[in-house]
């Protein structure tokens, strides 16, 4: 939600980061935790960071996944934003998604700024050439939030310079949707997402759209379990940005971001993934830069009952 002008004059003057959040350093700790876990099968796998595919979480399985966000500041201070995510495959045809997040402003404060209970349905059983999905989310947030897990209405760079002791004092509750439209062909998966977004007071809804491509750098698959295979290793982009409201249908005024995005899924189950944004207007971020570890943890809901047996 964009902050009125009154608020975005309060914001500090930029200047050089001096420290890394707390949060940060709890999330790394999560990180070497997770590592150490037992061994499980990488599900199938985009490496977009906002654009969502028609890929759900495998049946029975969670995964465990550490983001954040680097975000370079005009007029206040850059900004680490973490978030941490539980994602499970409740049926084949449905994957569900608790999200955390905080973030840390440099020469501010550091604060947890809420949850997401995200939801996605796919109505189509079997591949075709477009595969639909349907995304439902639930937000309670606060305006100090600056994961930018989605860029919606008119959004942009000037909300993140509120000091965060202004900010947190907004609390946000939204309905985030997505029509999620996405394609396998030779390798290649493409992806286009539009989003809508509506605060539940009284603020009208709020428009974005995200469109992603990736490609594994081999499609077949050797034989025996290496680390540093071709195939292990996805390149793709993404382009996200705000479309204005339902007052005002549009691009102009809004903020857009491209990004390249690597992934690196291991045989173990562990995926890394890194993606360097770049604002394409005044009103975005200038440089954004995003990556993530996940650990996937295979049959999860059989060895949960199994403890009980």
């Amino acid at each position: 939600m964009p902050f009125p002008e009154s608020l975005r004059s309060l914001g500090p003057s930029r200047s050089r980061p001096n420290r890394l959040p707390l949060t940060y350093i709890g999330l790394l700790c999560l990180l070497c935790a997770s590592l150490a876990g037992p061994r499980a099968v990488a599900a199938q796998e985009t490496p977009y960071f906002v654009a969502y595919s028609h890929h759900l979480e495998e049946p029975g399985n969670l995964e465990i996944e550490l983001n954040s966000i680097y975000g370079v500041q005009h007029a206040g201070n850059d900004f680490i934003a973490p978030w941490v995510e539980f994602e499970y495959g409740a049926k084949a045809w449905w994957t569900t998604e608790f999200y955390l997040d905080w973030q840390g402003t440099f020469n501010d404060s550091a604060r947890f700024t809420g949850f997401r209970w995200e939801n996605r349905f796919r109505p189509l059983r079997h591949e075709h050439w477009i595969n639909p999905v349907l995304y439902v989310e639930y937000e309670n947030t606060t305006a100090a939030d600056k994961t930018m897990i989605e860029v919606v209405g008119f959004d942009s760079q000037a909300d993140h310079a509120v000091p965060n002791s202004i900010a947190q004092m907004e609390h946000l509750h939204e309905l985030e949707t997505k029509l999620i439209l996405s394609s396998d062909y030779q390798g290649w998966n493409i992806s286009e997402n539009f989003i809508a977004e509506k605060n539940l007071g009284h603020d009208p809804w709020e428009f974005g759209y995200a469109v992603g491509a990736s490609r594994p750098l081999r499609l077949a698959v050797t034989p025996e379990s290496c680390n540093f295979c071709r195939e292990n290793f996805l390149l793709g982009a993404e382009v996200y940005g705000g479309l204005g409201t339902s007052w005002n249908f549009t691009q102009i005024g809004t903020s857009h971001y491209a990004a390249p995005v690597v992934a690196w899924q291991l045989p173990s189950g562990v995926t890394f993934r890194a993606s360097p944004g770049f604002g394409l207007n005044s009103n975005s971020h200038p440089f954004i830069l995003r990556w993530s570890v996940s650990y996937e943890i295979d049959r999860f809901a059989h060895r949960v009952r199994s403890l009980f047996r």
